[in-house]
Order: structure tokens, then C-alpha cells, then sequence
């Protein structure tokens, strides 16, 4: 028992530092990156100097705030802007050149990486959470990986980045192109990506929720004592499947009784009505889930795994 306990506390510990590494690591870039941008920017005009400056300051200055907040907002603004750091570093290490390049790429590859860690995701969005709540992010929709995601965040970030520098650089027509497409992608996919940080499995005294918006068209309660188990999935099983064909190990959550499942459709918030008595979904720790689940419900969930 004390053994658990310790191991309880210890996990904690992390859970309580982890934001504080993703502070720290933003924090260093204007001493890691400085040298490097204002030698990629030593040649350009001082109208173009001084717009890039600013944004550069801006951009971190936003990051870091947000990194100050632990709320699914925040943790899509800091998703937003890490590739925007990894794609301006590396744009100054190949203008630059040099060691001053190079520790700027590995800085800013460094925030990005512990941006998108998953023990990232679930500080921030357990941060509105109630106190006996534990929310657990799923995995992005396989599908999006494979370029929309991309696509969406260089229209949603990148367009009004490359509108400012290019109006700043007199570029009348292009910059306005950028700017039209920019603010019509900030209004228009700026939710659709805030959406992927809006998707949880959180466990709450009366049971489970699954809170998927680009699946289930409400969130869905299955009552503890409804629940027979929760396991990582078969590769044979015949579960409903709600991992939108995500990366990773799935969970396979086991009803005692049907339950009724209003999914969404493509172009529209309500779909069909499924009944299911077992559903797939994909979080980002399937071993913290099947930690927690064991940990609320007993013999429920009898297996651990990473």
C-alpha cells in the first residue's frame, strides 16, 4: 500500500512540474534565438526589421502567457504558435548560419516538442476541471494528420504572419491576398483546431464521459455501475469504433447494458443513433486511463499499458 502510495505522489509531483518545464522552455527562447534572428534580419529594411521584431515578441510574448494558463485555450494557442517558432528558427539558422543558428533551431525544436507532449495536454485541459474530475485528451483524427491539419494551421497561422511582413515590405497585392485568406482561415479553422484541444475522456464520481465534439454530437455519461470493464482493445473486437482511425492503443470500454450514441455527420452536428454495448477511443495515455479507471472502479479495468 505505501508503495502505491509513493508511486501516487510521485506522479503528482510531475504532474504539478510538467507546466513549469513548458514556462521554462519558452522562456529561455529570446536568449537562445535573439543572436540568430537579428543576424537573419541585419539585411533586410528597417520598416521589415522592426515589423518581424515585433512580431517575433509578440508571438513569444502570447506563448508564454498562455503557457501561464492551464486551459484548453491556452493550450491551443500554444500548439498555434511552437510550429510558428520551429518554421521562423529555422528560417534564422539558414539566413544566420553558424552555431548562433543552430542552438536556436534546437531551442525552439525543444519548446515545441514539450508543447505537443501528451502530459502537456493533460495539464492544461484538467485545469478548468472540478477537483474529483480527471480529464485525459484523445488522439488527433488519423486522417488529419495526413495534411488538413497541416493545411489548416498554415492558412489559420501562417497567412496572417506572412500578410504582415509582406505589407510591411510594400508588397501591396500579395499581402493583401494573404491577409484576406488569414482572416477568413483565424475565423473559420481557428475553432475547428481549438476543437482538438476540446476532446477528453474524463472520469467524474458518477462514472465516465466521453466528450468528443467531432464525434458525438453531446457528451455522453456511462454510469460507474453500468461500466463492466475497461481494457485496451482486441484487434479483432467489434466495438463501436470512435478513434476516428487515430494513431495509437485503444481503449476499449465494456457496458453492462446498451447505451444510445447520437454521433455527428460530416457538415452537420447530429448524425444517426447508435446502440452500443462496448466503444473504441483513443487517448493520448492509455496508460494513465486504465490507471485512473482501475483506480475509481476496482477489478473494472484490469490491465495497465502505455
Amino acid at each position: 500500500m505505501s508503495e502505491a502510495l509513493c508511486e501516487h505522489a510521485g506522479r503528482m509531483d510531475l504532474g504539478r512540474l510538467h507546466p513549469w518545464i513548458v514556462r521554462a522552455a519558452w522562456a529561455v527562447l529570446p536568449f537562445a534565438d535573439g543572436p540568430a534572428f537579428a543576424a537573419a534580419l541585419d539585411d533586410r529594411s528597417a520598416i521589415v526589421r522592426t515589423t518581424a521584431s515585433v512580431g517575433l515578441w509578440a508571438v513569444w510574448g502570447v506563448a508564454l502567457c498562455a503557457s501561464m494558463v492551464l486551459h484548453p485555450v491556452a493550450l491551443t494557442v500554444l500548439r498555434c504558435a511552437a510550429p510558428a517558432g520551429v518554421v521562423a528558427a529555422s528560417w534564422a539558422s539558414w539566413r544566420s548560419g553558424g552555431a548562433a543558428g543552430g542552438f536556436a533551431l534546437a531551442a525552439t525544436l525543444v519548446a515545441s516538442v514539450v508543447a505537443f507532449l501528451p502530459e502537456t495536454g493533460v495539464a492544461f485541459v484538467n485545469g478548468p476541471a472540478y477537483p474529483n474530475e480527471r480529464r485525459f485528451p484523445l488522439r488527433v483524427p488519423g486522417p488529419l494528420l495526413l495534411g488538413p491539419l497541416q493545411l489548416a494551421w498554415a492558412l489559420t497561422v501562417g497567412a496572417p504572419i506572412a500578410a504582415v511582413l509582406l505589407l510591411a515590405a510594400r508588397q501591396w497585392v500579395p499581402g493583401g491576398i494573404a491577409a484576406v485568406i488569414g482572416g477568413g482561415a483565424l475565423f473559420v479553422l481557428g475553432r475547428a483546431l481549438h476543437g482538438l484541444s476540446r476532446r477528453w475522456v474524463v472520469f467524474v464520481p458518477a462514472g465516465l464521459v466521453l466528450h468528443d465534439p467531432m464525434t458525438l454530437a453531446d457528451p455522453v455519461l456511462f454510469p460507474k455501475l453500468q461500466i463492466a470493464g475497461i481494457d485496451v482493445a482486441d484487434a479483432a473486437t467489434d466495438a463501436l469504433d470512435l478513434t476516428q482511425r487515430s494513431p495509437g492503443l485503444a481503449i476499449e470500454l465494456a457496458l453492462r447494458e446498451t447505451a444510445s450514441l447520437v454521433l455527428t455527420k460530416p457538415g452537420q452536428r447530429v448524425g444517426p443513433t447508435v446502440d452500443a454495448d462496448r466503444v473504441l477511443f483513443t487517448p493520448t495515455r492509455p496508460g494513465a486511463v486504465l490507471r485512473e479507471a482501475r483506480a475509481r472502479m476496482g477489478a473494472g479495468a484490469p490491465s495497465e499499458a502505455e
